[in-house]
């Protein structure tokens, strides 16, 4: 697919939001300043710190109570053992607990550490912590139909998150949410430059939007946490559980 005009753009002037924010009115607000006006097949890739920050997901620790499991995996870690237990209460297995280290299956299906569990860039420093949104797709389709209400164009939506990798060292972009784009494209079929037909080819369509976002909005103090991506040509309509690898071919996440 040939990406001659491929653009990535952050939003600037957006406030810092707050519980119960109006996100498509914001990023609306935002672009209009800007101006900026969307077009067909436009995507934008939104940080789920601001998605779980406008739907109240953030959690005092003092009002957690840690299990038995949490205060021993706690002495493993080296964690506090109140964010330890809201971990476990994100996810569905440990996959590896080591000193600094607790990677989890997370609840939608993912490998992560901390669960995405975030205490950077939060008002209330170490008092509290964001969990992910609790359906980051259902988010995604809210956001997309709300953009749509607002500017009257039908645009794509990446939520996006930082996770590691297996094997690599450093952070890259990925997406937990999705609407109005594919987020995984099947290649297979396809000839390559010498007419070889690709036969294991699976595209992180979603996640490679997301990877090229981060270069622009960064993950410190840089305070631009959407972007917007033109010049993407492809259709569909997928969700980020597209992603997830089914359990029974994980050979990492345990």
């Amino acid at each position: 697919m040939s990406l001659p005009n491929l653009t990535l753009t952050a939003l600037p002037g957006l406030p810092m939001v707050q519980v119960g924010d109006d996100l498509p009115a914001l990023i609306a607000a935002s672009a209009s300043a800007a101006g900026i006006t969307f077009t067909p097949r436009d995507v934008l890739v939104v940080t789920s710190k601001i998605v779980s920050k406008a739907e109240d997901r953030w959690v005092a620790l003092v009002d957690i109570m840690p299990s038995d499991e949490a205060w021993r995996l706690a002495k493993i870690t080296g964690k506090d053992p109140q964010l330890v237990e809201l971990v476990l209460r994100e996810c569905t297995a440990v996959s590896r607990a080591a000193p600094g280290v607790l990677v989890v299956r997370h609840r939608l299906g993912f490998i992560s550490a901390n669960a995405g569990i975030d205490q950077s860039n939060v008002e209330g420093g170490d008092a509290g912590a964001l969990l992910l949104p609790r359906d980051p797709d259902a988010s995604a389709r809210r956001l997309r139909d709300g953009m749509k209400a607002r500017t009257g164009v039908d645009i794509g939506i990446v939520i996006s998150d930082s996770h590691g990798r297996p094997f690599r060292m450093g952070n890259v972009g990925v997406a937990i949410g999705v609407a109005g784009l594919p987020a995984l494209r099947d290649l297979r079929g396809n000839p390559d430059l010498f007419g070889r037909t690709l036969k294991i080819t699976l595209q992180g369509y979603a996640d490679m939007i997301a990877s090229a976002a981060a270069l622009v909005s960064g993950e410190g103090a840089e305070g631009l946490p959407v972007v917007l991506v033109r010049g993407l040509t492809a259709t569909g309509d997928g969700s980020a559980a597209d992603l997830n690898r089914p359990f029974d071919q994980d050979l990492y996440g345990g």
